[in-house]
C-alpha cells in the first residue's frame, strides 16, 4: 500500500513526464498504442460492436 506522500511523488513524476514530452511525440505513441492493442469491444463482444464503431467513424469523416 502506498502511503499519500509516495501516491503524491507519483502523480507528480508521471505528470510532469507527460508535460516534457512533446505533443507530436505524445500522438505518435497514442496511435502505437491502439494499434498493438486490440479493441476492449472486439475482445469481449466480437465483430458486431466493432463493425458499428467503424461505421460511425466512417460517418464521422464524412461530415467534416
Amino acid at each position: 500500500m502506498l502511503s499519500t506522500n509516495d501516491y503524491l511523488k507519483f502523480i507528480t513524476e508521471q505528470v510532469i513526464k507527460f508535460m516534457d514530452t512533446p505533443k507530436e511525440e505524445r500522438k505518435v505513441q497514442r496511435k502505437k498504442r491502439k494499434s498493438e492493442n486490440p479493441s476492449f469491444l472486439n475482445v469481449w463482444f466480437g465483430i458486431i460492436p466493432f463493425s458499428i464503431a467503424l461505421s460511425i467513424k466512417k460517418r464521422k469523416k464524412r461530415t467534416q
